[in-house]
């Protein structure tokens, strides 16, 4: 007795469909097209993932240093001078200060000072 694909075989066409609905021109309409514009766009969404994290921490970054150049010490100091001082902020939640609460972010800047 053979097998016959043909309900799985649609089943799986439909998916990849569905999934690149919204995609131009033929890349959502025919499926061998489709299937490859799903593969790249998949492989573009996890490498993003990963660049996201590196983008925000580099925006922190010029947060923390922008904010603590103008209370009057560079970035490698500021950070510097928390370690010392055994201040375990992340640079997530110095550049929410840094933005959002620029006194709490000074008196941060002059405890490293003194």
């Amino acid at each position: 007795m053979r097998i016959k694909r043909a309900v799985n075989k649609n089943k799986h066409k439909r998916a990849i469909l569905k999934q690149t609905k919204g995609f131009w021109g033929t890349k959502s309409k025919l499926v061998r097209v489709a299937n490859q514009a799903l593969m790249k766009s998949l492989q573009y969404a996890y490498i993003g993932r990963k660049l996201r994290k590196r983008d925000m921490r580099k925006l922190w970054i010029a947060r923390i240093n922008a904010a603590s150049r103008i209370n009057g010490l560079s970035y490698s100091k500021f950070m510097n001078g928390l370690k010392l001082k055994n201040i375990n902020l992340n640079r997530k939640v110095l550049a929410d200060m840094a933005v959002n609460d620029k006194a709490g972010f000074a008196s941060l800047v002059e405890k490293v000072k003194a």
